[in-house]
């Protein structure tokens, strides 16, 4: 039996590609200074699925971004494409490597603390740290 998914998208080159079968358990806006960093952006904003909810086509390099936290992106134009910590059965994916735009704004910012000052949020929930439990 064949599943059918909802969206899909790519690294910046094509190479490596994404495919989701559900909607997204919730969505982040990140401020942590390795998203930054990652992204070349003041924030990451990140769509969290079930593991089993996402496929990924192509080959990435993951890097131990924490103890528990590996963050895979494209080996040929360095693309982050996704999020994965041990144990813990989500994974998350980048928002902008989605074809379509619009797709999944953010319900909360996470890692305030490292905001920009001119940032707006919008009316959404903010946390010092990481995402609540």
């Amino acid at each position: 039996m064949s599943r059918h998914f909802i969206h899909e998208g790519h690294c910046a080159c094509g190479a490596v590609r994404v495919r989701v079968f559900a909607e997204p358990k919730e969505v982040n806006l990140c401020h942590c200074m390795t998203c930054r960093r990652i992204h070349g952006a003041p924030f990451g904003v990140y769509a969290i699925f079930a593991r089993d909810a996402v496929e990924v086509f192509g080959d990435t390099i993951a890097w131990e971004s924490s103890a528990t936290g590996r963050r895979h992106h494209c080996p040929a134009c360095g693309s982050p494409v996704y999020l994965a910590f041990d144990g813990v059965p989500e994974i998350e994916v980048p928002t902008g490597i989605f074809d379509e735009i619009g797709l999944y704004p953010p319900e909360y910012e996470i890692w305030c603390d490292t905001a920009e000052p001119w940032h707006d949020a919008q009316g959404r929930a903010r946390y010092v740290r990481s995402r609540p439990q």
